[in-house]
This record gives structure tokens, C-alpha cells and sequence, in this order.
């Protein structure tokens, strides 16, 4: 079976400092910049790798989640326990540093774990979970 993952969803709560994070500190590209009903999707992903990407979407797209779901889901969002993602790079360290030049709320900072792998921890703009391990 051949089956890869294309895209994955992570809520924002403000587009514009989505894209700062995304776009501009972890420079993916913009695929796609969707505003509807005064929602707002944007479709990021790394440059070289059309096909995978992450769809930053409003949690409050989803017209089944109630009044009382979508605070907490930004209560969620907020301690960053809603969303999370483990992206790669050859170079956490480097990555850490510019991220953290952009002002990023760090989680942790690079450090081999004990079950190998060398990574860091940030949130996003939203609060999402955002890891990063370094492929070596």
C-alpha cells in the first residue's frame, strides 16, 4: 500500500500572526490564503515538499462544536494541549535560534533526550505544541 500523509490541521486564533510564524520565522510557503464567512484558512508547507502541508484553520469552523466547546477549546489552545506537531530539520539548533530571535514562547530548548533524538519545543502564535527534532 502506498498512502503518504498530505495535510494536517492546526487552529489559529489570529491569521496574521499564523503566517508570521509559519511564513516568516519557520519559512514555509503559502499555498493557499482562504477567507470565508469572515473565517480565514491558510494552507503552509515546506519548500520542496508540494505535497505536505498544514491547514491553519479558525476552531470555530466546525458548525457541530458549541459555545461551550469552542472555550475549551481556546482554553486548550492556550496551555497548548489542543494541537501539536514534530516537524524535522537537520539543524534544531539553528532552527532554535531563529525562533527564538522571532520572540517564539520556547517550551524547551534543544537537548538530546534520552531516547535519542536531539529536539526543542515552542508554541505557536495559538499556543499549538510545536516540536522539533533533528534528523541526523
Amino acid at each position: 500500500m502506498n498512502i503518504a500523509i498530505h495535510a494536517t490541521f492546526l487552529p489559529h486564533t489570529d491569521p496574521d500572526a499564523a503566517l508570521a510564524f509559519y511564513r516568516d520565522l519557520l519559512g514555509f510557503e503559502v499555498r493557499n490564503d482562504v477567507d470565508f464567512q469572515g473565517m480565514r484558512w491558510i494552507t503552509v508547507g515546506p519548500p520542496g515538499q508540494p505535497d505536505t502541508s498544514i491547514v491553519l484553520h479558525p476552531p470555530a469552523a466546525d458548525p457541530g462544536v458549541t459555545d461551550e466547546e469552542r472555550r475549551t477549546i481556546t482554553e486548550m489552545m492556550a496551555k497548548g494541549t489542543y494541537a501539536a506537531i514534530v516537524l524535522a530539520t537537520p539543524d534544531v539548533d539553528g532552527v532554535f535560534e531563529r525562533l527564538q530571535a522571532g520572540d517564539t514562547e520556547i517550551v524547551q530548548e534543544p537537548i538530546d533526550q534520552p531516547y535519542g533524538v536531539r529536539d526543542c519545543a515552542v508554541r505557536d502564535a495559538a499556543g499549538n505544541m510545536i516540536r522539533i527534532q533533528e534528523v541526523r
